[in-house]
Parts: structure tokens; sequence; C-alpha cells
């Protein structure tokens, strides 16, 4: 065999040796490219995961505020903006985002008391607490607030941190426009079915009635609390149109019907009797049956809920006498019950009464800005 032969056959014996390198280069390659994707991608998960973990934070942060804001105004405390702040921090720094632990209390502007419009979706903050309906939370991860998310490959992909931001606002809204049937004969609506006419509503809420009674630690005491009392029992106290019963079911409630409605409140099958919901019209108006005056036949049922919280209708006017009066409701408020008197001589009788927040449930809202109830509000719900 020539040399040429010779050296020819080496060449072919060691081609496949060559490429076989080659092929393990170009994976290696491939491999630290594809780690690379990967590492990234992870880094990008781990990002998308943290704003998850700081939008979670931040709803559950604003809700505890607003509920707070809530308790504050109910139970007359003298420093709501505490509590709030609070309460919002303690949500806020339950939940790690990453491996960073907010507190929104120890961050200025982190927590803002305001008034939120539901006609105009606009939040505006406010320094009065007592006025306000709002809570915003502004969780950052920057340099000047927590520090930044660390983050994990920061060799690899040039960046040490995150910075991340979440504003969210939770109000109790207050555009009370009525209430929708129960889901089941289970759920109620504490609505009183008595009727108070706005001109009087609107003196107590103005404060320009007494203020002689309040409840304190479970019971109706003497004593002044800054929710001005009225009766809604037609007195002659000077009131355009007579007070007295609506009819939410059947067209002509029992005194049964009412005894129940009081104790129980609205049930779904009075919403059937009635035969739609109780919804205000697109001016603003809802049409209700009922009777002028209150029957002595109710006093123990309302005796039994002294201290109780309930919903009742505002009219504006009414029509008719008897069991012949229609009433035009204009509004929703939430009221206590305390003090019953139904028997004596007429000038003695009545059923006082005084304005208290209250949360109504099963509730539908008014977004044209038509309806405003100021004792009356919405669960605390995230609006923005």
């Amino acid at each position: 065999m020539s040399s040429k032969s010779i050296i020819q056959l080496r060449y072919c014996i060691q081609e496949p040796e060559s490429r076989r390198g080659a092929a393990g280069i170009f994976g290696l390659i491939l491999c630290v490219a594809l780690f690379t994707v990967l590492a990234v991608v992870s880094e990008f998960a781990y990002i998308n995961t943290a704003r998850t973990e700081l939008s979670r934070s931040a709803d559950s942060a604003a809700l505890a505020g607003a509920w707070a804001l809530y308790d504050a105004r109910v139970n007359g405390d003298h420093d709501g903006v505490s509590q709030v702040k609070s309460s919002a921090d303690l949500i806020s720094s339950a939940n790690h985002i990453g491996q960073v632990q907010a507190h929104v209390g120890s961050v200025d502007h982190a927590v803002e008391i305001g008034s939120y419009d539901h006609a105009t979706l606009v939040f505006e903050p406010m320094n009065d607490w007592a006025s306000a309906n709002a809570v915003r939370v502004n969780l950052h991860l920057t340099n000047s607030a927590h520090g930044e998310l660390p983050l994990q490959l920061a060799g690899l992909t040039g960046r040490k941190s995150q910075s991340l931001r979440q504003s969210v606002t939770a109000a109790f809204q207050h555009n009370i426009s009525g209430f929708k049937r129960p889901p089941n004969n289970g759920t109620k609506i504490d609505i009183l079915p008595i009727a108070l006419d706005e001109e009087t509503w609107q003196l107590v809420s103005d404060k320009q009635t007494s203020d002689d009674l309040m409840y304190f630690n479970g019971s109706v005491v003497e004593g002044s609390d800054g929710f001005h009392e009225c009766s809604l029992y037609p007195t002659g106290t000077g009131a355009p149109g007579n007070r007295g019963t609506v009819d939410i079911g059947s067209s002509n409630n029992s005194t049964s019907d009412l005894r129940r409605q009081i104790l129980y409140g609205i049930s779904q099958d009075d919403f059937d009797a009635l035969g739609r919901e109780l919804v205000f019209d697109e001016h603003g108006e809802l049409s209700l049956n009922g009777d002028t005056g209150i029957s002595a036949g109710i006093k123990a049922e309302l005796s039994s809920i002294i201290g109780e919280k309930r919903i009742i209708p505002i009219f504006r006017k009414v029509h008719g006498n008897g069991n012949n009066a229609n009433y035009t409701i204009v509004r929703w408020e939430g009221v206590r019950i305390l003090s019953v008197k139904l028997t004596g001589p007429m000038k003695k009788k009545h059923l006082t009464i005084q304005p208290t927040p209250m949360i109504a449930r099963g509730c539908e809202f008014d977004f044209a800005g038509n309806v405003h109830s100021e004792f009356l509000y919405s669960p605390a719900m995230l609006v923005d």
C-alpha cells in the first residue's frame, strides 16, 4: 500500500471522531443557552409571582382599612385614622412579597383615608375621617419604601432587584338605591316596615332634634352620643305627611306579617308577594302602599328589638289615608330602636329612633349620583 493510501485511510478513520467532538461542543453551547433562557424565565416568573402577592396584600390591606374605618364610625372612636392604619398594616405585614415583609403603617402616605365618588369613580384624600368612606393603600417596593424586591439570579441577568408598585382603593358605598330579592328564605333584609318623612329625617341629620338617649354596653341609657333622636310615631310633629307602615309583600299586610317582618326582616316570600324588587326608578323614587298610623298590635315586637339596628324607608310624600295610603320612598337609612310606647294618651306615644351606621346586605346601587344614604352602607368592597 502506498503512503498516499495510508494517509487517506487514516483521514477516513479520524473524521467521525472529529464530528463527535463538534457535536459535543455544540450541545454544550445549547445547554448553556437553554439554562440561561430557563433562568431568565424563572426570574420573570418570580417577579410575576411577587406582583400577584403584592396585589393580594394591597387588596387585603385596603379592605381591612375600610372595615376599620366603618367600625370606628359605628363606635364613635376619636382616633379612626390610627385604627385604619393599624388594621391595614397588620394585614399587609402578614403577607410576604417574595422575601420582603411590607409594613404600610410605617411609610408616609402608604395608607390614605378619603372620599370615593361612585358617580365619577374618583378617590379624594381628606383629613376628616368621620366623613370618609374609602381607604387607599399604596404598597410600593422601592428604595424609599421597604426596599426593592431582591432577584435570585442577579449575576446571570445583570439585575439585583426589581421595584414594584400597587395602589388599591376599598370603599363602603352609600348610594343605596334599593334591595334585590334574597336568594332564599333563609336570607332576610333587616327593613323595618315603617316609613319616616324626609323633612323630619333632615332635622335629625342636621342635629336639630334632641340627643337625650344613647346605646351603651348593650343597653339604652340617658346621655348624649352625637346621634340625635326622633319618633317614628305620628304624633303631630308638624310633618307634612302621615307616617305609618308600608306593605312590603301583599297589598294588605296583616298584623302578623308586620310582626314577622319587624322581628326577622323581609323574606324572599315577601318579595314574591310584592312582585318586584325594592329599587328606585330613574327618578330616584319607589312607590309603596301602606297604612297611616302605627297599631299597638306590634308594640311587643318593637319592644323586643330595642337596641337593634334596622333599615327604614324615608318618604317624600304620601297620598291617601288609612290603608289606601301610597308612600313615595326616596331613600333608605340605618337606625337604632331606642324606646317604644304605643299605649296611653296620644301625646305620650312614641317610637324613638336615632340614626346609626349600618351595613345593607343584598343592596343595589345608583351610579348616576341621584341617591345618597347618610347612615346606610354597602359592605366594604374593592372599587379601584
